[in-house]
């Protein structure tokens, strides 16, 4: 089990977690993945980070971190991009 990622200088805040069951694009899904194994640190733990970020209107990545995306967008294909959002639909099963 990989150790979560705290900033040393920031005390731990206990909370409570819950198990979710959600529905993401396979390719954003890959490059959060790599994300979060770059910075060696749990997908919620990422998640929740970039949703903290974004609650603040804070950029929630560092330059060598959209670095990495970048990469990790290329590696995944990921063509995607924010004026795609709420506009994805699935593909037909089949």
């Amino acid at each position: 089990m990989k150790p979560t990622h705290t900033p040393p200088a920031v005390p731990a805040k206990p909370v409570e977690r819950v198990q979710t069951g959600i529905r993401l694009e396979k390719r954003i899904l890959k490059v959060l993945k790599g994300v979060a194994e770059y910075h060696d640190m749990y997908l919620g733990d990422l998640l929740e980070g970039i949703c903290l970020h974004a609650f603040e209107n804070k950029a929630p990545f560092s330059e060598a971190t959209l670095k990495r995306v970048r990469m990790l967008r290329e590696v995944y294909h990921l063509d995607l991009t924010a004026a795609d959002s709420h506009h994805l639909v699935e593909k037909p099963s089949g």
